[in-house]
């Protein structure tokens, strides 16, 4: 099994034919993944690559495609519209890779989207893998192998680097999810954390964190109270200096509640084991399997 995405996933691309989105929708037709539709409005009745139907609405390629999953390839003015219309169209899944989205849009986006019983993943995100399955976003195929390791991680860079060292050692992977690091995203840690511990085909859990917020703390304490599986944790961001933002909008630290070493050690007290870099990871791993 895997969790959010499988081999019955039915993605649209909404951006299908921008630089962005045209790129990487070839890279997930090219990992196997069932791309049935795309949506740029003023360009429908094109085929993208002679075989994916390009529509001018969300609605529109749902009714004709049958699409479960939208990943959104657009500018951030108009990102928010994008999820509001997907949204709209029942779509179930909701993947944005875009950066930059005001937090105002995002504070709307949100309310809506729940309203609807939808899950939204990012935005400002990698999107997610299930290795061998199916890839919605920009997760390099490549270095993924499928396996029994699940990842959830707020920095686009480091799931990379954790999937390798896992890879490289012989630990494939369940799923993989990169949930953003933005101040307001749709799916946190504990999302992941819970669909991770229900899912019997993962045998334990990475958790890559950073500096900033209260995410991770909340994580841990989750964790020591209805997680069975190990969970190994990391926080990015050791050496930043308080008050300066590093990389990520919510990756900056106010007071003490946001620092490296302040997450650390509530993964450590929670019972996580704790990565001082990412190749930790599979020593750890061992010692808790």
């Amino acid at each position: 099994m895997s969790i959010f995405i499988n081999r019955e996933t039915r993605l649209l691309v909404q951006g299908i034919t921008g630089r962005d989105g045209s790129f990487h929708a070839r890279q997930m037709i090219g990992y196997g993944t069932k791309v049935v539709a795309g949506v740029t409005p003023g360009k429908g009745d094109q085929l993208f690559e002679g075989v994916v139907p390009v529509f001018n609405t969300v609605a529109e390629a749902v009714q004709e495609t049958g699409a479960n999953t939208t990943v959104i390839y657009v500018p951030a003015a108009v990102a928010a519209a994008a999820i509001f219309e997907a949204a709209d169209a029942g779509l179930a899944l909701l993947v944005c890779i875009t950066e930059g989205i005001p937090v105002l849009d995002m504070t709307l986006v949100m309310s809506y989207v729940s309203e609807r019983g939808a899950r939204l993943i990012g935005p400002n995100c990698p999107g997610l893998i299930s290795p061998g399955q199916s890839k919605v976003g920009i997760i390099p195929g490549n270095i993924c192998a499928p396996g029994r390791i699940g990842v959830v991680s707020r920095s686009g860079t480091l799931t990379y680097e954790i999937i390798h060292q896992l890879t490289g050692q012989g630990y494939g992977q369940s799923t993989c999810v990169g949930i953003g690091g933005d101040p307001i995203i749709g799916t946190n840690f504990i999302h992941c954390l819970s669909a991770f511990e229900a899912d019997p085909d993962t045998d334990a859990i990475v958790m890559i964190g950073e500096i900033g917020g209260t995410d991770e703390q909340q994580a841990a304490e989750f964790v020591s109270r209805a997680v069975t599986k190990p969970v190994i944790g990391f926080i990015a961001g050791q050496t930043a200096p308080p008050g300066r933002r590093m990389g990520h909008a919510g990756a900056i630290i106010s007071g003490s509640s946001g620092t490296a070493a302040e997450k650390m050690q509530a993964l450590a007290t929670h019972g996580i084991g704790v990565m001082k870099r990412p190749a930790d990871v599979v020593p750890l791993l061992r010692e808790r399997l």
